[in-house]
């Protein structure tokens, strides 16, 4: 095994530079499959940078394999290596779980990998290093150059790393720039794949969003430079800002919302501090007309997730804004933004990286929202009921995505709650202002009972 890794290794080097046909590289699907082994470590590209042909077949191994690990993040594919059947063959390691993710967990094969995005990649490898990495990729360009198309947030990172790299390579995906160029000759195989990129539906924003995307909107100024992610409320932020001036791009996700507020010329990066006119993402991740956007435009740097999601990197950029939802907030600030519980339901992704860089930019602030309330199924009863999402204390177990430290601005559609600088009590009262008004009263009476407050 380690004579075969330093001849693929030597490869890689003495091609470096050649112009050679990349046809070379390519092998079919079976031969890929083929490569892999019991106890590997197997690293896949973010969302729509997924090995979709290699994910969605590596089942078809499960019968002569055991104990092969999967590493993902926010996986697009079929996952049907994810029925408990193939449990003993295959573990799954996510950074952010899916849908898939959620509903497999409980097979006992598949764990969360807690981490900040911007450190995600490096502390893996501090951890481990993959066998195999796989992802997308687009066809070389006529000097060897293959891109990695939508996402860098680690890709890279793994693809030096690896033993084995495995690109399927695309006519379908956009070719894009930054740090996500690699030449051809650094890749051990290729697959031919022809699948289209993989899409998030747009979701219609509620009369709750646009309410809540308001009250963001009004406070993001001409110039200013923005994070946002996918949803609801993040649209009606979007959607919100039509009338804006100058707004520059620095995210982590790009995302198709942004497309339409640079066709309406509201951004166009002029007024940004760091890559000036660009538009600066680690991954990407929408519908067909995002994709279109990015194919082919200089404008677009898709680049190390390490770098763009580092708060040191974010601070650089004056007037950033970072808006984030999360999924329960208790009375001093503390966001719940991943987990039901205990239980893991997406990641901490992002959200404490852009919060936290935001916050240390020249007049940058940071934007945590929610609905005030949510409708749950009563354990007791099975019948559903409305519950405040703003409490005294996160739910047993509950994950803190972002520290009470490190919150800035919480918005609701009954307004927004300052908390920078603020003490526990001035954040119960803030808190308890944007919660739903049928709450109000029994969210201070737990206040008092807990001890968050005293009466003077």
């Amino acid at each position: 095994m380690t004579m075969i890794i330093a001849s693929q290794h030597k490869m890689r080097n003495e091609e470096k530079g050649k112009v050679m046909d990349y046809k070379n590289k390519v092998i079919s699907l079976t031969e890929a499959l083929n490569l892999v082994k019991s106890n590997d470590i197997i690293v896949t590209g973010l969302g729509a940078a997924e090995a979709q042909l290699f994910m969605d077949n590596i089942h078809t191994v499960a019968d002569r394999v055991k104990n092969v690990t999967i590493t993902n993040c926010l996986s697009m594919c079929s996952g049907k290596f994810l029925n408990e059947e193939y449990k003993e063959s295959f573990n799954i390691d996510g950074w952010f779980f899916s849908p898939l993710m959620r509903k497999a967990f409980k097979n006992g094969n598949i764990a969360f990998i807690p981490n900040h995005l911007h450190l995600a990649g490096k502390k893996r490898l501090a951890h481990v290093k993959p066998n195999i990495y796989v992802g997308s990729a687009t066809l070389p360009d006529k000097h060897g150059f293959i891109s990695l198309s939508c996402s860098n947030t680690y890709e890279r990172r793994m693809i030096d790393e690896a033993d084995i790299v495995i690109l399927e390579i695309n006519p379908n995906y956009p070719r894009t720039f930054g740090d996500v160029e690699i030449h051809y000759s650094e890749i051990d195989y290729l697959i031919e794949a022809d699948y289209p990129v993989p899409t998030l539906p747009d979701v219609d924003s509620s009369e709750k969003d646009f309410v809540i995307g308001k009250y963001i909107a009004d406070m993001i100024n001409d110039g200013d430079c923005i994070q946002l992610g996918i949803g609801g409320i993040p649209n009606a932020v979007a959607a919100s800002l039509k009338d804006k001036k100058d707004l520059g791009i620095h995210t982590e996700m790009m995302t198709s919302g942004m497309v339409d507020l640079v066709n309406l010329g509201v951004i166009n990066g002029s007024k940004k501090t760091l890559h000036k006119g660009k538009i600066v993402c680690t991954f990407a991740l929408g519908n067909q007309k995002l994709y279109d956007f990015m194919h082919d435009n200089p404008s677009v740097l898709v680049m190390d997730g390490h770098y763009v999601n580092d708060p040191d990197t974010i601070a650089k950029v004056d007037n950033m804004v970072s808006i984030n939802t999360t999924i329960e907030v208790d009375l001093t600030g503390q966001c719940c933004s991943e987990s039901i519980g205990p239980v893991q339901w997406s990641g901490t992704g992002g959200q404490a990286d852009t919060a936290i860089g935001a916050q240390k930019a020249k007049n940058g602030r940071s934007f945590i929202a929610l609905y005030s309330t949510a409708m749950v199924r009563n354990p007791k009863t099975g019948e559903k009921e409305e519950i405040s999402k703003i409490v005294p204390m996160l739910k047993q177990g509950a994950i803190v995505s972002l520290s009470r430290n490190d919150v800035d601005f919480v918005v609701t559609e009954y307004g927004i709650a300052a908390l920078r600088g603020t003490n526990t009590r001035e954040r119960v009262e803030r808190l308890i202002a944007i919660a739903h008004p049928k709450f109000r009263d029994e969210l201070r009476k737990q206040a008092l009972e807990v001890g968050l407050i005293y009466e003077k």
